[in-house]
């Protein structure tokens, strides 16, 4: 049973996807921003841990077991990978003195195991009868098609690996109990030796990085360790296993490249396209040997930067150095006397897909990630699947996350990025409004007694002039004109100041405005302007105060027809509409628009561009304020000499209990 052969180091993993791109199986979920390893769906092929740049993925280690658990016992035999010469180029011949040092009494060669089981290859390969064999020696493609291919398992040949095969022998041939202690470059070879059946044969497995772990941990010093030769006995041709073809080659299997009955398969990406061609029936080969890695020097544990080339130049040499100390004699004797040891064994099915969401599901998803058609599917496999339709699938299968294709996710924070500066903006506006408000009542209550004597005795003033006939009447209608232009100043002040709480009632929109439009059209100013409402409504009302609304509709449609002054047409429409959850009101007009530098000022208090003595720059400070606490929002579109339009959202209900513990002077944003 597989138990977390390969795992994710959570606090190393960056959300790069290289693993889900790499694993053959798709056992690996995105959880929270996490790739995290089924472990019931691993094949432990190990691709994963090689691809890794942050080193977040990790072969599970059994370093403890064998130096604290087993090596004590003192009757541990190590059975050590051909591939060894690749892992250590060059230290292979001192590997087997380190290895009794740390204690284990023999050292063999696994590759025996290989030369055990290829008279049964040999065999099968004869006996076969139009049938396709895959090659069983590598756990990790076994597994693939246990887990995944469940029709092919009855094509698997039904044999051991070599380290099985090795484990068994040794076993058979001790005189008293051993441990058998497999050392490789392969992560699979972990989940292997715990398979149900094949248990028993070998008692752990450690991988060549693990083993460079031990010697680092033991200090062990090669300068001072003589070269030393593995024990009995010793292989011949299975040396070659871990290289391409080895085993036809053992197997005296031709693998000419003009025999269509035998296919060479190496490397991830060849395997799953092999297994499909099997799948379907457009392969009519006898037998295909097939390796997950390129070869077994290319294990994900093999702990070389030597390139595949290297690795494979050095395991070569080490099979010529070594293959003329076999004595052939006494190699073939042990073949023959090793011929009643069970090699077989079975592959039963391991299924484990997912059930295929509907196309419906599929088409739901790509939609929320805004693949809404087929040109919207980039493919770019920034999310580790190769199509968007295998990332949805993916989805669907809860192995994946909508978060995790980068297109949309850029879209996602561009829009937030957007709402963020308008959300800094606006509270930057509504601390402007915090502050500017407390500020404005005291210099209205200051200003209002002083203003008041002002216009008291200016107006006494005016009346005794009356009375003795003086000609400076005129002067004091000045004085009088411009105190009460300074109480409307004081009077927006005040009300600019005192937006702190809303008195909430029911309010028909419609009727608001249709009353404010009905008391312009009686006002000379807008003789020459046209007002026209467009309704859309459907007889719905809104949680609001009624009072500031009105001053908000008021001042918008105020603001409208002076701008319209200048112009020929002196159009106002107003538009009423709504959404699911907002009144949408648009106050547009025909009039000489708001220049872009100044689009960025319009809302601050005190900002104005209208002549001297036409606006004191607060009406739109106010309508902000106003907006703001009703939990609406308010923009603006403008074109130089075609107008603007003004949009006013508001919702349909608010949280009164929100409003209400608004305090006097506090601007929500």
């Amino acid at each position: 049973m597989n138990n977390g052969i390969v795992s994710t180091i959570a606090f190393k993993c960056k959300i790069c996807y290289s693993c889900i791109r790499e694993c053959p199986a798709k056992a690996i979920r995105v959880l929270k921003g996490q790739a995290v390893i089924e472990t019931d769906r691993c094949i432990s092929c190990g691709h994963c841990v090689k691809v890794c740049s942050q080193n977040a993925k990790q072969i599970q280690s059994n370093i403890d077991e064998i130096l604290y658990e087993l090596i004590p016992k003192n009757n541990v035999v190590a059975i050590v990978a051909p591939s060894i010469a690749a892992a250590f180029p060059e230290l292979s011949s001192k590997i087997p003195t380190a290895l009794r040092k740390i204690g284990f009494n023999k050292v063999c060669e696994t590759a025996f195991g290989a030369d055990l089981i290829n008279p049964v290859y040999e065999k099968l390969f004869e006996e076969s009868k139009g049938k396709t064999i895959i090659s069983s020696p590598c756990p990790a493609v076994y597994s693939y098609i246990q887990k995944y291919f469940g029709e092919l398992t009855e094509n698997l040949a039904p044999i051991v690996s070599p380290m099985i095969a090795m484990g068994k022998y040794l076993k058979l041939n001790s005189e008293k109990e051993i441990q058998v202690v497999f050392i490789g470059p392969c992560a699979a070879k972990k989940m292997e030796f715990q398979d149900e059946e094949v248990r028993g044969a070998i008692d752990a497995v450690i991988t060549f990085v693990e083993l460079k772990e031990i010697f680092e941990r033991l200090k062990i010093n090669f300068d001072k360790l003589e070269e030393s030769e593995l024990d009995p006995p010793f292989a011949y041709e299975g040396k070659s296993y871990p290289l391409a073809g080895g085993l036809l080659k053992t197997a005296a299997i031709s693998s000419d490249v003009l025999n269509k009955n035998v296919i060479i398969v190496e490397g991830k990406n060849k395997v799953e396209e092999i297994i499909n061609e099997i799948l379907n029936k457009k392969i009519n080969a006898k037998f295909i040997d097939i390796l997950f890695c390129e070869g077994c020097i290319s294990g994900p544990a093999v702990g070389s930067e030597l390139n595949y080339y290297s690795k494979r130049e050095k395991v070569i040499n080490y099979i010529n150095d070594k293959i003329h100390l076999v004595d052939k004699n006494v190699w073939k004797s042990n073949i023959y006397n090793s011929r009643d040891i069970d090699l077989s064994r079975k592959f039963p099915i391991k299924n484990q897909r997912k059930k295929m969401p509907s196309e419906i599901q599929i088409r739901e998803i790509l939609n929320r990630t805004n693949k809404l058609t087929k040109q919207d599917e980039l493919n770019c496999g920034a999310c580790g699947y190769f199509t968007c339709r295998e990332y949805a699938i993916a989805i669907a299968k809860n192995i994946a996350e909508e978060e995790m294709c980068l297109p949309f996710l850029i879209e996602k924070l561009q829009l937030a990025l957007e709402e963020l500066k308008e959300t800094q903006e606006q509270l930057d506006n509504a601390e402007k409004l915090a502050s500017i408000g407390q500020l404005a009542a005291g210099v209205a209550h200051e200003i209002n007694n002083p203003l008041g004597t002002i216009m008291l005795y200016s107006s006494m003033l005016k009346k005794e002039s009356q009375k003795t006939g003086r000609n400076n009447l005129a002067d004091f209608d000045m004085i009088i004109e411009e105190a009460n232009r300074c109480k409307n100043i004081v009077s927006n002040l005040l009300n600019f100041a005192r937006q702190g709480r809303l008195k909430i009632s029911r309010v028909n929109i419609i009727d608001l405005i249709s009353n404010i439009v009905r008391s312009c059209s009686i006002n000379p100013s807008f003789n020459e302007v046209k007002i026209e409402i467009f309704d859309e409504l459907v007889d719905e009302k809104i949680e609001a105060d009624y009072d500031q609304l009105k001053q908000v509709f008021l001042n918008l449609i105020n603001n409208a027809r002076e701008a319209c002054e200048e112009s020929v047409q002196k159009n106002i429409t107003i538009k009423i509409h709504s959404n699911e959850k907002n009144i949408i009101v648009d106050v547009t007009d025909t009039g000489c628009g708001i220049p872009e530098e100044n689009m960025k000022k319009i809302f601050t208090p005190f900002f104005t561009t209208k002549k001297f003595g036409k606006g004191t720059g607060l009406g739109l400070a106010i309508i902000y304020g106003i907006i703001k606490m009703h939990k609406g929002d308010i923009k603006i579109e403008s074109k130089i000499n075609m107008g603007t339009m003004i949009t006013i959202t508001l919702p349909k209900i608010i949280n009164q209990n929100t409003i209400m513990s608004i305090k006097e002077n506090e601007y929500v944003s």
